[in-house]
């Protein structure tokens, strides 16, 4: 499970030092991750193979020729990179994937469970404001309805 929010340095050729904790959430036959450009956000998408097989399986789900599976295919499984770790711990991002959001010197690593983002750092900045009022209004909203419920659907 991925989990925290790092803030890490891209080199000169690109290099990302992935967080331990990260490295371990996908050891296995491949010793990588793979990312792709986010389909809901303006980052980097990545995960191990559990992720891969998740979007793959909901892809699967969809008859040839639907437009979302194609759409689908063509924004992960089109963008996607597989990024193997180097004796350090550190991954290439790929210069497409970078000038596509910005990863320049400074990001932001986030953990969101079975899957994380690599943003730029002041764009990660000004995501995190607005997912914190989107979380408060959701969580009050959530806890009105539970309480209306409780209640027998009174107000």
């Amino acid at each position: 499970m991925f989990l925290s929010t790092f803030e890490k340095q891209l080199d000169s050729k690109r290099r990302l030092v992935v967080p331990q904790e990260f490295r371990a959430a996908v050891s296995g036959p491949f010793d990588g991750i793979f990312c792709f450009p986010s389909i809901e956000a303006d980052c980097l998408e990545a995960g191990g193979k559990a992720l891969f097989d998740r979007y793959q399986a909901v892809i699967d789900e969809l008859p040839f020729g639907d437009p979302v599976r194609s759409a689908l295919e063509t924004s992960v499984l089109g963008g996607m990179a597989r990024l193997s770790f180097d004796t350090a711990g550190r991954i290439t991002l790929p210069d497409v994937l970078c000038d596509m959001f910005g990863l320049t010197d400074e990001v932001t690593i986030v953990g969101l469970g079975e899957r994380f983002q690599i943003w730029s750092r002041d764009a990660f900045q000004a995501h995190r404001a607005t997912q914190r009022e989107l979380a408060r209004d959701g969580l009050a909203a959530l806890r009105a309805q539970q309480r209306a419920a409780r209640l027998g659907g009174v107000a």
